[in-house]
């Protein structure tokens, strides 16, 4: 048998991979996971004030809408940078990490608990989502990233690296239109109805775009870093 070199011997490790794809993947699906847990609570601001019968305020949201724009921004980083194919890989990874969370609170809330521990109900009204709740956030996440990310690349392959501003409201305003009607028609209709529905649907879909309109410049300066740490985008563009 012959003898084994020195470099045989040395463990073996993969490569990582050059550029920072991986890391906007996982900071994508975090959000992602930490949102939808935060979307089970229904947010109230203001008085009640109606205009002939439509209800103005209060405002209606849920705890989502506090980091879940974000993801649309990492959404945007992903389909400008890497293109409907890298964008629909995450969207997929996102949307299976959010079904293995989804049941693993589902499986865990119907175990039985442990004689002396007494936060059975509170775990279960707050993690173990009802079904329609999970079907909701599945079906607007799934369909509203991909228009998103469908949009800002076909804009993309008419203005090239130009109208950058234009590429993101654009899909912004297709994709949160779509993920919002369908979260809150699909999670609440019966339960809030009317005016309510209608005021939660529109003030949803209204704050989530103002919020990426307000973080244009936090987007621009994060897509720059991102096409600059990617080697086969930075050496296309120069």
């Amino acid at each position: 048998m012959p003898p084994v070199s020195d470099e045989q011997q040395r463990p073996r490790f993969a490569t990582r991979p050059a550029g920072v794809y991986d890391v906007v993947v996982a900071l994508f699906c975090a959000l992602l996971l930490i949102s939808n847990v935060a979307a089970v609570k229904l947010i109230q601001f203001g008085p009640d004030v109606d205009l002939l019968g439509f209800p103005l305020l209060p405002i209606i949201t849920d705890g989502g809408a506090l980091l879940f724009p974000l993801t649309y921004v990492l959404g945007d980083v992903l389909a400008e940078v890497y293109g409907w194919a890298g964008a629909r890989r995450a969207i997929a990874i996102g949307f299976a990490t959010s079904v293995v969370a989804s049941v693993t609170f589902l499986i865990v809330g119907a175990a039985p608990p442990a004689a002396d521990w007494g936060n059975q109900e509170a775990f279960v009204s707050i993690l173990g989502f009802v079904p329609r709740i999970v079907v909701a956030s599945l079906l607007g996440y799934a369909v509203g990233q991909l228009l998103n990310a469908w949009v800002l690349v076909r804009l993309k392959r008419r203005t090239r690296e130009g109208s950058l501003w234009a590429r993101l409201l654009g899909s912004t305003v297709v994709g949160e239109a779509a993920d919002t009607t369908i979260f809150c028609i699909v999670a609440f209709a019966g339960i809030i109805t009317g005016g309510t529905l209608i005021n939660y649907i529109l003030v949803g879909y209204l704050y989530k775009v103002a919020i990426e309109a307000l973080f244009l410049p936090i987007t621009y300066q994060v897509i720059k870093l991102v096409k600059r740490r990617e080697p086969s985008y930075a050496g296309s563009v120069e």
